[in-house]
C-alpha cells in the first residue's frame, strides 16, 4: 500500500474519530455566533452555552446537538483524506531525505499547503452544516416571511442553488481559506513541537498514546486560538440571507460584529470552541497515528 493511500485511510479515520467527539461542541459554537443582535433593552435568544444546550435539548432532544452531522459526515473521508494525504506529499518534498524527520518549520509550511488544499472542500460543507444548525436561530424569520426551513444537507443545497446558483456554495471562501491556511500551519506546527519536546528530541517514533493526546489537543487549541474572529465572520457570512444580505463581504461582516457587539462579538462562541478543540483534535491525531502505524 502506497503512503498516499495510507494517509488518506489514515485521515479518514481520524477525521470520523474528530466528528463524534467533536460535533455537538460545534454546534452550540454555531448556534451562538449565528444568533441576531437582540434589539436595544431585549435579551440575546442564548444567554451562553449552557443555556444553549438546554434550550437545543428542550426544542429538538438529544438529536438536536448532532443536526447538520449529514455534512460533514458525508465528506468527513474527503476532507481528512486531503488533508493528510497533503501533508503526507508536503513533507516528502520538505523532507531532507528518506526517512528524516521534518522541523517543527517545516510542519507548518506542509500545514499550511494542506489547509489551502482543503479550503476548497471546507467551504461548501461548512456552509450547509452551519445553515443547519443556525435554523433555530432562523426560525422565527422565516416564519415571518413564509419560507420553509430546509429539511437536511440535500435540500439546504438545493436551496442555496436555486437562490444563488453553484457558486452559493461557495460563499465565505475567502474567511474559509483564512482560517484553514494559518490554523492548520500553527496546528500541525505545535503538533509537531509537542511530540518532539515530550519526546525529548526529534525522533517521535516511540510516544506514548498519552503524549500523542496530549500533543493533539494542545494543536487544536492552538487552531482555534489562532483564527476564532476568522471563523465568526465565516460562519455569519455563510447563514447570511443570499436575496438580502447583510454583509457585502468579510471586511463589511467584521466591521458590523465589531459595531454591535465590540471585540467581544469576534469571540461568540468561542467557549464551546475551545471545549470541543482538545478532545476532538486529540481523538484525530490519536486515530491517525494508530492507523498509520498499523498500515505500516
Amino acid at each position: 500500500m502506497g503512503d498516499v493511500v495510507k494517509d488518506l485511510t489514515a485521515g479518514t479515520v481520524g477525521g470520523a474519530a474528530n466528528l463524534v467527539v467533536g460535533h455537538p461542541f460545534d454546534t452550540i459554537k454555531v448556534k451562538l455566533q449565528s444568533q441576531p443582535t437582540p434589539a436595544p433593552g431585549q435579551l440575546p435568544k442564548y444567554a451562553g452555552a449552557i443555556d444553549a444546550v438546554k434550550q437545543t435539548i428542550s426544542a429538538e432532544g438529544p438529536r438536536g446537538l448532532y443536526k447538520g452531522m449529514g455534512a460533514p459526515l458525508a465528506t468527513v473521508a474527503a476532507f481528512n483524506a486531503l488533508l493528510f494525504s497533503v501533508r503526507g506529499q508536503m513533507e516528502a518534498i520538505l523532507r531532507s531525505e528518506p526517512g528524516a524527520p521534518l522541523t517543527v518549520k517545516q510542519q507548518v509550511v506542509a500545514g499550511g499547503g494542506a489547509g489551502l488544499a482543503v479550503s476548497f472542500l471546507a467551504c461548501p460543507t461548512e456552509l450547509i452544516k452551519c445553515r443547519l444548525q443556525a435554523q433555530s436561530s432562523l426560525a422565527e424569520a422565516a416564519a415571518a416571511s413564509g419560507v420553509a426551513l430546509p429539511k437536511g444537507p440535500i435540500d439546504v443545497a438545493k436551496h442555496v442553488v436555486r437562490d444563488a446558483g453553484a457558486r452559493g456554495l461557495f460563499k465565505g471562501l475567502i474567511p474559509t481559506m483564512g482560517r484553514e491556511i494559518p490554523g492548520n500551519a500553527l496546528m500541525f506546527g505545535v503538533y509537531e513541537a509537542a511530540k518532539q519536546y515530550l519526546a525529548g528530541g526529534p525522533d517521535t517514533s516511540n510516544l506514548g498514546r498519552g503524549s500523542q493526546i496530549l500533543a493533539g489537543g494542545l494543536a487544536g487549541a492552538a487552531f482555534w486560538l489562532s483564527v476564532y474572529p476568522t471563523d465568526v465572520v465565516k460562519s455569519v457570512i455563510q447563514v447570511d440571507d443570499y436575496k438580502n444580505p447583510r454583509y457585502s463581504g468579510s471586511l463589511d461582516a467584521l466591521r458590523k460584529i465589531v459595531a454591535a457587539d465590540g471585540v467581544k462579538g469576534l469571540y461568540k462562541g468561542f467557549g464551546p470552541a475551545m471545549a470541543r478543540s482538545v478532545p476532538a483534535n486529540a481523538a484525530t491525531f490519536v486515530a491517525y497515528e494508530i492507523t498509520r502505524s498499523a498500515l505500516g
